[in-house]
């Protein structure tokens, strides 16, 4: 018999299977893909972010629903900068609090992290892929043929239903279903709007928004985004995602040092003998994205009345939320009230679970990562300790 399983090897199964090892258990990590962490790899291209340096309220106040907060408390912002540490790997903080390893990329920290999982013993086998309950046991279909374990504790950490190329597929939802296990519907998160645009925005394809604050479901804030030819996307859509998704309207106020009043006043100094085009750039100092985009939701725009509440209040109309398989992160998965506090499966005994495959969801910025490795921590201390 199998002493301790992990499926799936990204960053919640690889902190289990840490956590099991250390326990004092004999490890294996089945990982259905070629290699380990193909995820965490393309995530860490444009700039690892680990975690945010900020307090540990402020965190975990970003994670919904609350009941997974108290797991990221107990490995937060320091706790995970010190384990990166703790692999040789040199960090930095950005201008806005986010920290990142000072090489950028994930794979130095993945491999290093992979050879000190190979010193506590951790055996890794590729091209496994579970596919579902054996009648006594977990079936995997590997280039051997079909295999069955019988492990006496297992974590899954199989992800949630974004990316599904990388491995996240959410093939796993009927099969624990199936058990008694409650699962929320999954829905993309961290993701961009589809906007049907009009032919004059075409040359604006690309590029980004900037000075302007976005406002949604009671949330306002000052960030940037991008016009792709499919809609918007960017950290500031991202940020809000979550109530745009929930029905919110969302909100541009493209001069947010400005008020009314003032933006009312500038533009009556101008002559309306030039163009609307002109008379915002003079009067006001919009950039040409900035005009397009009041241009292309903001009409009619007669009188500096008009244009001016149009500035200050613009509604982004939208078609919903990108594909979830084109969505940084999903929300939904196994809820609350199938789980015990370590995480453990109420319906499958000896079964825990972490990372994306559990219902909560936060924002981009270092809480993805923490969320998934707190959670791996936790069920794998778990799982370790259960006899």
């Amino acid at each position: 018999m199998t002493d301790a399983l992990v499926i799936g090897a990204g960053p919640a199964g690889l902190m289990a299977a840490e956590e099991l090892a250390r326990g004092g258990r004999a490890v294996t990590v089945c990982e259905a893909r070629p290699s380990p962490a193909r995820k965490f790899l393309m995530a860490g291209k444009s700039g690892l972010n680990l975690t945010k340096a900020e307090d540990v309220a402020t965190f975990t106040a970003q994670f919904v629903p609350g009941w997974i907060a108290p797991f990221v408390a107990a490995f937060g912002p320091e706790a995970v900068m010190a384990w990166a540490r703790d692999l040789g790997q040199e960090l930095f903080v950005g201008s806005s609090g986010r920290v990142f390893p000072v090489a950028m990329k994930a794979s130095p920290l993945l491999r290093a992290w992979l050879s000190r999982l190979d010193g506590l013993g951790v055996r890794i086998a590729t091209r496994w892929r579970w596919t579902g309950f054996a009648a006594d046991g977990l079936a995997f279909e590997t280039e051997a043929g079909t295999r069955i374990l019988r492990p006496r504790v297992t974590v899954l950490a199989l992800g949630g239903a974004s990316w599904p190329r990388l491995g996240s597929d959410a093939a796993w939802v009927p099969w624990l279903a199936g058990r008694g296990v409650g699962i929320a519907p999954f829905r993309p998160a961290n993701m961009g709007f589809a906007i049907d645009w009009s032919a004059h925005m075409t040359p604006f394809f690309g590029q980004p928004v900037k000075g302007a604050v976005l406002a949604a479901g009671g949330q306002r804030l000052k960030a940037e985004f991008v016009i792709s030819r499919r809609g918007v996307e960017g950290g500031g859509i991202y940020a809000l995602s979550r109530p745009v998704r929930e029905g919110a309207q969302l909100v541009l106020d493209l001069l947010p040092d400005r008020t009314e009043a003032e933006i009312r006043r500038r533009l009556q100094a101008v002559p309306r003998r030039h163009s609307l085009s002109n008379r915002l750039r003079r009067a006001l100092g919009l950039d040409p994205v900035r005009i397009a985009l009041l241009q292309e939701w903001g009409r009619p725009l007669a009188g500096e009345d008009a244009i001016s509440r149009r500035i200050k209040a613009l509604a982004v109309p939208h078609a919903g939320p990108h594909p979830i398989e084109e969505a940084i992160s999903s929300a939904g998965g196994i809820v609350e009230g199938s789980l015990t506090d370590e995480l453990e499966l109420r319906a499958l005994p000896g079964i825990f679970a972490a990372g994306e495959m559990l219902d909560w969801e936060a924002p981009t910025g270092g809480y993805l990562l923490s969320g998934c490795l707190a959670t791996g921590r936790h069920a794998g201390r778990a799982a370790a300790a259960r006899r």
